[in-house]
C-alpha cells in the first residue's frame, strides 16, 4: 500500500518510513504542511499519516482542507498533546485515529493495518488476473484456494501493474509505488523485480510486457 507521511522530525520520519517500508508499504515522507497540501491534491494514497504540528500549514488545517474537498482518505493524527479536548479536535476536524507522541512503533502499525482493514472501497475486492485472483485488503494472490507467496516488493510491484488495468507503466511509476516518491534507488531496480515476478507468473498464463523506454504492462495469455 501508499502511505504519506507528513512529519518534520527528520528522526521519526527516518523511523516510521523504514519500519513501514519494512512491512511492504511506499512511503512518501514530506517534512512541510504546504509541500505535503500540493503533493496530497495530485498524488494517490492509501493512508495519511499526519502529524499536527508542521512548518508551513498545521496538520489540522491541512486535514480540514482534504475533508473539505471531499478527500476520504483515512488520516491517522500524530501529536504530542494529550488533552482529551485535543483528541476531540482533531477526530472532529475529520481524522480517523490519533496517535500521542511518544509511542511504539508496532502500535502505529496497527493501527495502520487497522485502518486499511476498514477502508471502504468496492473497487478494492478481489481483483482477477486470468486463473488468479489478488485480495488487496490482506495483500494475497492466490491460484484457486492456493495462495501465492510473493516477496513484499514484487507484491508492491504487481500491484502497480493490476492498478493500471493493462495499461503501460513507466519505470518511475513503479519505482514510486515499491520505494516511495524520490527514495533514491537506481532504476535498474525495476528490472530485477520484473524479471523475478515474470518468472513466477508465467506458469499461469500471466505476461508481463515491456516496451523499451517506455514501460511494462500485465496480460494475460489467450486461453
Amino acid at each position: 500500500m501508499r502511505i504519506v507521511l507528513v512529519e518534520d522530525n527528520i528522526s521519526l520520519a527516518k523511523g516510521i518510513s523504514y519500519r513501514l517500508g519494512d512491512s511492504g508499504h511506499a512511503v512518501d515522507v514530506l517534512m512541510d504542511g504546504r509541500d505535503a497540501e500540493a503533493f496530497l491534491k495530485t498524488e494517490s494514497a492509501d493512508l495519511i499519516i499526519l502529524d499536527i504540528n508542521l512548518p508551513g500549514v498545521d496538520g489540522l488545517s491541512l486535514l480540514k482542507g482534504l475533508r473539505r474537498r471531499g478527500d476520504t482518505r483515512p488520516v491517522i493524527l500524530l501529536t504530542a498533546r494529550a488533552e482529551t479536548q485535543d483528541r476531540v479536535i482533531g477526530l472532529d476536524a475529520g481524522a480517523d485515529d490519533y496517535l500521542i507522541k511518544p509511542f511504539e512503533m508496532a502500535e502505529l502499525e496497527a493501527r495502520v493495518r487497522a485502518l486499511l482493514r476498514r477502508r471502504d472501497v468496492p473497487q478494492q475486492q478481489f481483483r482477477e488476473l486470468g486463473p488468479l485472483s489478488y485480495d488487496p485488503a490482506t495483500r494475497q494472490l492466490f491460484a484457486g484456494t492456493t495462495e501465492i507467496e510473493l516477496p513484499r516488493r514484487e507484491m508492491s510491484l504487481l500491484e502497480c501493474l493490476m492498478e493500471a488495468e493493462g495499461r503501460l507503466v513507466s519505470k518511475s511509476a513503479l519505482l514510486d509505488h515499491v520505494y516511495g516518491v524520490g527514495a533514491d534507488v537506481d532504476e535498474k531496480v525495476v528490472e530485477v523485480y520484473v524479471s523475478r515476478l515474470r518468472s513466477r507468473l508465467s506458469a499461469y498464463g500471466v505476461q508481463i510486457k515491456s516496451r523499451r523506454g517506455i514501460g511494462y504492462q500485465i496480460a494475460v495469455e489467450p486461453s
